[in-house]
């Protein structure tokens, strides 16, 4: 068995999973979520923010501290959607290397990859869809996993997350109650950009069986149906959400201010501001894809990345082709 430990730092939310892996399957898995918002503002400036900055690098420190404590040997440390998009990603890089990490910013198909890799784990031999809804891109992956290897018919990262929907249209008031024209234009915008779903799925050699959505969105929509508090992972893991949910959770939250969602049961105050323009892209990904029922997954990006890592530990080749830098933690 090969423990392993890996940070991954998103739009909105950094994570630690600390792993232990044997014949290629995640046996433990232990998770940390910390809400540092590093897409802060950058629709508008495409730079990341200094305090944006600060909150990771301090979130980096506790990380590897914990990660050190628990025994693991070495790190794995991947970025996505916010240090492709912004400029001055290297200052961040910098500042993480500068830590002892190694750190990737991987492209969206790989997250894909990487994602499917880590949620098909509970669905062996299913051809499934997988949709992971972050905050600055959704990933989409279908196909399935036989015998510990993944045969996907097409991976696609698309631009629509929910701190990208959120700043682009729905900051107009500053209290985050949306209007309707931004509510509207919000939804024209992933509507948009998730339409080449439904030609993609019509061609694809297999057909998807159920479509799985992980991401913190779907987590805690579902948290927030059922009033969950204290959050429960059993529970959330596995929980079927229905189209008519999300948008009737969306409805809910529209007239709201940010300051009135964040004492909502079973969301977290940091998710307030920009849960609104999740469910509006979890709404529009399961029009464009024709399911109006989702299953939710707990496992995700950190479990596929942990097979992974356990892999290049191993000298065994990398299950979906992409292959980490690793630091040591010695």
């Amino acid at each position: 068995m090969q423990r392993v430990s890996c940070i991954d730092i998103g739009t909105v939310t950094a994570r630690l999973a600390v792993a232990d892996v044997e014949g290629g399957r995640v046996q433990r898995l232990a998770k940390q979520s910390t809400i540092c918002d590093l897409g802060e503002g950058l629709s508008a400036t495409g730079h990341i923010c200094d305090a944006a900055k600060a909150r990771v690098l301090a979130c980096a420190d506790a990380y590897l501290a914990a990660a050190r404590s628990s025994a693991a040997p070495v790190m794995c440390c991947t970025l996505t959607s916010a240090a492709r998009d912004a400029a001055n990603s290297d200052e961040l890089l910098d500042a993480l290397a500068a830590r002892g990490l190694k750190p990737q910013v991987i492209p969206g198909e790989v997250e894909g990859m990487l994602t499917f890799l880590g949620v098909a784990q509970a669905f062996p031999g299913k051809a499934i869809l997988i949709a992971d809804n972050g905050g600055g891109s959704t990933e989409f992956a279908m196909g399935s996993m036989k015998g510990g290897l993944i045969d996907l018919a097409f991976v696609r990262s698309i631009d629509v997350g929910c701190r990208r929907i959120t700043e682009r249209f729905l900051s107009e008031r500053e209290d985050g109650v949306a209007t309707d024209e931004g509510l509207a234009a919000a939804h024209a915008f992933a509507r948009e950009l998730f339409a080449p779903l439904s030609g993609m799925l019509g061609e694809a050699r297999v057909r998807a069986e159920r479509l799985v959505a992980c991401g913190g969105t779907v987590t805690s929509l579902v948290a927030m149906d059922a009033e969950l508090v204290p959050y429960d992972s059993a529970f959330v893991h596995l929980h079927e959400l229905t189209l008519e949910q999300v948008e009737r959770l969306e409805a809910k939250l529209a007239p709201m201010t940010v300051a009135e969602r964040a004492q909502l049961p079973g969301l977290q105050p940091k998710r307030a501001a920009v849960i609104l323009g999740g469910a509006i892209a979890v709404a529009e990904f399961m029009k464009a894809t024709g399911f109006d029922v989702l299953t939710v997954s707990e496992s995700d990006l950190l479990f596929g990345l942990s097979i992974t890592t356990a892999s290049a530990v191993a000298g065994e080749k990398s299950p979906v082709g992409w292959i980490p830098e690793l630091s040591s933690l010695a």
